[in-house]
């Protein structure tokens, strides 16, 4: 899915252009969950918002988005106490560090990419009284690619029970980024190969009934495999400010 162009949201650089491009978004999950048997509403939309400053969140709040997903920690504790008026559901997307484990323990709702016992623990532990479980999609590795992060499907199960023991800790399901493909058949094999893995993993007690996988350029193929949640940023929010 590519960001819309010039013809199709206007550019006001603010509140209308994100609700256009949100708008947008929306549609073409919505297309996909039809064309794919999926039930309506069945994929969520997390809204990746990093690099992008507090207004663009507060306009796609004002479009009915409720989920954003950030990567880098102290960028995104500034935006959470810019817009802490605002009821949004903060989800933890990057690299985890084990020195800022408290940090996303405390301030996040979501973390999607644990793949390290060590953070798990941290998390765990750091996660404050009172508060709900952390809730927490594991990162499996299935393109093994050694600059992305992530559990071989081998090693998935035993982690999945190594986190049940954590009563602060919710595992919900699993989460993938797979190595860029270029067509729909080729996009879908790994997160037919996630999906499998879940199916084979899930209990009644632990559905793990979360598949966070799908970006821009490989939506159709998350949704048709299964996703119930996919991650969009560009073409929500346009292209990020350099840095």
């Amino acid at each position: 899915m590519s960001a819309p162009g010039p013809s199709d949201v206007p550019r006001d650089g603010g509140t209308a252009e994100v609700a256009a491009r949100l708008h947008r978004v929306r549609t073409e999950i919505a297309t996909a969950e039809r064309r794919h048997a999926r039930p309506a509403g069945s994929v969520a939309l997390l809204a990746v918002s990093k690099r992008q400053g507090p207004e663009r969140i507060r306009a796609a709040h004002a479009a009915g988005q409720r989920l954003f997903g950030e990567s880098y920690l102290q960028e995104a504790l500034d935006k959470q106490a810019a817009l802490a008026d605002l009821d949004l559901e903060w989800h933890f997307i990057g690299r985890i560090q084990g020195n800022k484990t408290r940090a996303i323990a405390e301030r996040f709702a979501w973390v999607h990419g644990l793949c390290d016992l060590r953070h798990a623990r941290r998390l765990d532990a750091q996660r404050p009284l009172g508060y709900p479980p952390l809730q927490v999609c594991i990162q499996v590795d299935l393109s093994g690619e050694a600059s992305k992060a992530g559990l071989p499907p081998e090693a998935v199960a035993e982690f999945v029970t190594a986190c049940a023991e954590l009563p602060r800790l919710a595992v919900r399901g699993l989460m993938t980024l797979p190595a860029p493909s270029e067509t729909l058949a080729e996009q879908r094999v790994p997160f037919r190969a996630l999906r499998a893995l879940r199916d084979a993993l899930a209990t009644p007690a632990r559905p793990l009934e979360v598949l966070s996988m799908g970006m821009s350029d490989d939506l159709e193929a998350a949704v048709a495999e299964g996703a119930t949640l996919v991650r969009i940023g560009t073409a929500i929010f346009g292209p990020r400010p350099a840095d």
